[in-house]
């Protein structure tokens, strides 16, 4: 560990250090014995190979008494950025909890958002071949880490073998077979993992489409399909799907699935949700009589009124864009990428206005509110509800998935969450491949769609924990999930994509560039003019005003608040300003000023369980006194036992942090400036148990 001063300039307004050592760490002595970083073997996954090194690069620490350096080494695999240090010295920081895959120092190169190199303490962010090279490295990480480590004391070459090895591997346009995935599961396959069966619902078979159907109690009115084995009919949809029963095969393979209702759920009382791709624009008059036809007998087939009804959602012209969604993310992402204490604390006093201004809370009230609507259409209106999208794979992944989570208490157990993941967003097309970018081939498509669902499911969790069998904390690991190559789940834009690939074991040596998909167009205007001609005049027979469903919807949204919870029957969330809130355990962990020590759901947990072992204590008094036997001890009073500071934050973050102040004091700091200074208080250590 070396004092202040090591880690050179920010790039903001940090207080200059008030000593700085001029000696390199590889000259520190101690009992005339030479001190250099303490050797830390790095762990190579099945597969994954060392590409560069830097040998005495400093890992930057910033707390209440100063800016401090971690000496180690940093290295650039095919798989990830990981740092080697010796931080036994940072008193008893190590997690409780951890990643079995991604250590605490490792970064996925598919995890990095952006790298900024600090010049003369002046930050810049760093592109392409560099003529000069930066003293200080920054990483900004798409799960909102930040890393500073100093190059100071590097040697000249390594510097500039490790910081363009790791601009190359994190910015460079990529092929498909060259993602990390296929080394590994060439490397894994002559030793396959071994574990409980599965009992997440793959769809991946016509057997597993007819069982959702039975569950759901669908298989009246609609019948599961094989048009598209082999993908013969198109790449995007997967090869086994679920129609209205009159549909005939003829017509899913007339227009390569577009115009065609695929059914997703079916509600207790008989009406289903369904989404369309819709028709691309057409210039040609013959196309547009054919396709309006099509349409019209396409209808016929699920609204038939006055048994069954229809409505239409057209998410891309009435919905929101995914450029907003784009913009919305960018600016909030801002709101945690914090470089240093500083920082953290000059953006407090702005800090909600800024939040609003990003507009993600907005999104993420929007999203809840659709879900609701087409919800009252199931439940109340008794109406069939067809989501319309260009590719039927973003926003209809969003709206459809959320309302199988409200109303089907199955979606809320953990295999029933991971058998719609797999149905509406793998099997859905989503692309997932472009979305987050991996291949870094086109920056416009990258837009955080699925991270916007999970963040709308939070909502639903931190409102209703009961109603769930997972936590928030599966949540933000299935996020953090996006960015690790291991699994196939998340890295590709549709089935074929993936059945084509990863079946092939040629994995590391490409012969031809992928072709990026079919840009989404969301750059361009959304409305799909053709849609409208086509469908005016059945929408306006289908649909009632837009004041009417407004009314309704409201009064089915005060009724059901008003009523108590039914945590395994339909559950809606608060959509009100103060009840959409930040997912702060994803978005705050890494920020030690923003969390609460000895506070938070954990140290609740804690006291609570401190007061059922006290029960049980005059319990087993009261036992011996008249000769009972005494009652078995709860498994989870062992919970929590071992002596460390809880965080708000927990398991995320360590569990001892130094206590933090503001460089620059706030409003609220200066109103607490004559009462005693909360900031130097310890907090009370707590029994923590093994877990």
């Amino acid at each position: 560990m070396l004092g202040k001063g090591v880690g050179g300039g920010g790039g903001s307004k940090t207080p200059k250090p008030s000593f700085v050592s001029y000696v390199r760490p590889e000259e520190i002595h101690t009992n005339e014995n030479e001190v250099t970083e303490k050797e830390v073997n790095l762990h190579l996954l099945p597969g994954e190979q060392l590409l560069c090194e830097a040998s005495t690069v400093l890992k930057c620490i910033q707390d209440d008494s100063g800016q401090h350096g971690i000496c180690g080494k940093l290295v650039c695999t095919d798989f990830k950025i990981a740092f080697l240090g010796d931080e036994s010295t940072l008193d008893d920081n190590e997690p409780q909890f951890k990643n079995k895959v991604i250590g605490e120092n490792d970064i996925t190169l598919h995890c990095v958002d952006q790298i900024y190199g600090v010049f003369d303490e002046k930050k810049k962010p760093l592109f392409g071949q560099l003529k000069k090279y930066p003293e200080k490295l920054i990483i900004h990480c798409k799960d909102l880490r930040v890393f500073h480590f100093c190059l100071r004391y590097t040697k000249e070459e390594e510097v500039k073998r490790i910081v363009s090895g790791i601009i190359h591997h994190t910015q460079a346009p990529k092929l498909l077979k060259r993602l990390f995935l296929f080394s590994y599961a060439s490397a894994k396959q002559n030793n396959p993992a071994t574990g409980p069966p599965h009992q997440t619902v793959m769809f991946d078979t016509i057997k597993d489409w007819r069982w959702e159907l039975e569950r759901t109690k669908g298989n009246i009115k609609y019948k599961a399909v094989s048009a598209n084995e082999g993908y013969k009919v198109c790449e995007k949809l997967p090869a086994y799907f679920v129609v209205p029963v009159s549909l005939s095969e003829e017509d899913i393979s007339c227009f390569q699935g577009r115009g065609i209702p695929i059914w997703c759920w079916s509600c207790h009382n008989g009406c289903a949700l369904l989404k369309m791709s819709a028709f691309p624009k057409e210039q040609d008059d013959s196309n547009l009589q054919i396709q309006k036809a099509f349409l019209d007998g396409i209808y016929k087939t699920i609204h038939k009124p006055p048994y069954e009804n229809l409505k239409t959602e057209e998410l891309s012209n009435t919905f929101i864009s995914l450029q907003e969604i784009q913009t919305s993310y960018s600016k909030f992402k801002q709101l945690f990428l914090i470089d240093n204490s500083s920082e953290f604390w000059d953006t407090d006093v702005k800090w909600f206005s800024l939040l609003e201004s990003s507009n993600w809370l907005d999104i993420i009230r929007r999203c809840l509110k659709k879900a609701i609507e087409v919800i009252e259409c199931l439940e109340v209106q008794n109406t069939n509800v067809l989501l319309i999208e260009e590719n039927a794979s973003d926003l209809c992944c969003i709206i459809s998935s959320l309302v199988q989570v409200m109303m089907d208490p199955y979606c809320r157990t953990r295999f029933g969450f991971q058998s719609l993941i797999q149905k509406e967003w793998i099997m859905g097309g989503h692309c997932f491949l472009d979305r987050c970018n991996h291949l870094r081939q086109n920056d416009k498509e990258e837009v955080p769609v699925f991270l916007l669902f999970l963040d709308c499911v939070w909502q639903l969790v931190q409102q209703h924990p009961p109603a769930f069998e997972f936590t928030e904390t599966y949540l933000t690991v299935l996020s953090d999930s996006l960015y690790i190559p291991i699994f196939s789940t998340f890295f590709f834009n549709s089935p074929y994509q993936k059945d084509t690939n990863v079946h092939q074991r040629q994995l590391s040596l490409p012969l031809t560039q992928t072709k990026s998909s079919p840009k989404r167009g969301f750059f361009r205007e959304e409305t799909d003019h053709l849609i409208k001609n086509l469908l005016g005049k059945r929408i306006s027979k289908l649909i009632n005003s837009s004041d009417e469903p407004h009314d309704s919807f409201r009064e089915f949204y005060d009724s059901w608040h008003s009523k108590t919870v039914d945590y395994h029957g339909l559950l809606l969330p608060h959509i009100e300003g103060p009840e959409i809130k930040v997912w702060a355990q994803r978005c705050l962990r890494w920020i030690p000023e923003a969390q609460i020590l000895g506070g938070g759901p954990v140290a609740t947990m804690n006291k609570v369980l401190e007061m059922m072992e006290e029960v049980q204590s005059l319990q087993k008094k009261i036992d011996e006194k008249h000769n009972s036997l005494m009652a078995p001890p709860l498994d989870a009073l062992s919970l929590l036992r071992k002596p460390a500071r809880l965080s708000s934050l927990f398991p995320f973050a360590l569990l001892q942090r130094h206590s933090s102040k503001p460089v620059l004091p706030t409003n609220s700091w200066k109103a607490l400036g004559d009462e005693e200074d909360l900031a130097k208080q310890e907090d009370e250590f707590v029994d923590l148990g093994d877990v």
